[in-house]
């Protein structure tokens, strides 16, 4: 991806989560992965911490609660729209060790060594170079800090997985959650960027979704594709594109079942941490 392609997959994304940011809440799911993600850190109090991707805060103010008035937190974000529900929620809260600032991921202006733990909820599957950005995150973070985040499982999301299937048929390779969608997967990443003590917590669920939802969950060439720019289905013609939606149709109609169509929701947990001092990773 070139800087100027990933420019403006930067700006969808950010479109994409500021038209969200009224709604993002009432995910009770996001919020439950939220705080299982701070609750297994481990975080201490009077740490100094920096939450990437904050969104609406989720794992920012609650995370805030457990660090004390001793600690602090910046949530960063390139969403305006989440920035300011991020904001209004703090306010709401009460909660003044937290500070919330628009902020690339991949390119963040904090000195080395500057905090003890770092989290990134949610989003990781966004980023353009995940190694290249699990080791900036490593070199922001003192020696022995601690990095925490989330991925998902290459089976998760059936709209996705199902995508992917389908498009393959038409020569597209539409990445979703693969790149990190597996122990493994996410072990090596962790491995390769220099971290140590790396710990993955898999949480196994799923729910169902009526057909109706998965219609509306057709990938798409209006949303932006984790990871990817162009947009693979960019590559495809008017007609294709008909014809693999036709093909999604299809295979969701035949997962539809009495209690519609079952959808994985395996998140791994991922933590590592930081060398200290005179240590190899």
């Amino acid at each position: 991806m070139t800087p100027a392609q990933a420019k403006d997959y930067k700006a969808q994304i950010a479109d994409l989560y500021s038209r969200r940011s009224d709604s993002y809440d009432s995910s009770a799911w996001h919020a439950q992965i939220a705080r299982k993600l701070v609750d297994l850190s481990g975080i201490r109090s009077g740490a100094n911490m920096l939450d990437i991707c904050t969104g609406t805060g989720m794992v920012a103010l609650y995370a805030a609660e457990k660090i004390g008035s001793k600690g602090s937190i910046i949530g960063v974000d390139i969403s305006e729209g989440m920035l300011k529900k991020a904001h209004a929620n703090a306010i709401s809260a009460g909660i003044v060790n937290v500070s919330f600032a628009y902020g690339d991921g991949e390119h963040l202006d904090f000195p080395p060594d500057s905090f003890d733990t770092i989290f990134c909820s949610s989003a990781f599957i966004w980023m353009t170079d995940l190694t290249h950005s699990l080791t900036r995150w490593k070199d922001l973070l003192k020696p022995g800090g601690k990095l925490g985040f989330h991925a998902f499982s290459e089976t998760a999301f059936v709209s996705g997985v199902v995508a992917q299937a389908v498009l393959s048929k038409y020569g597209v390779d539409y990445q979703m959650n693969r790149p990190a969608g597996s122990v493994d997967k996410c072990h090596a990443l962790m491995e390769c960027s220099g971290f140590r003590n790396i710990r993955i917590e898999v949480d196994a669920s799923s729910n169902y979704i009526s057909l109706e939802e998965a219609r509306r969950a057709w990938v798409g060439v209006s949303h932006p594709a984790p990871g990817q720019y162009p947009h693979p289905l960019s590559a495809l013609l008017p007609a294709e594109l008909d014809a693999a939606y036709a093909d999604y149709i299809r295979e969701m109609e035949r997962r539809n079942g009495a209690c519609g169509i079952r959808n994985d929701m395996t998140v791994f947990y991922v933590f590592g941490e930081k060398a200290l001092a005179g240590l190899t990773a």
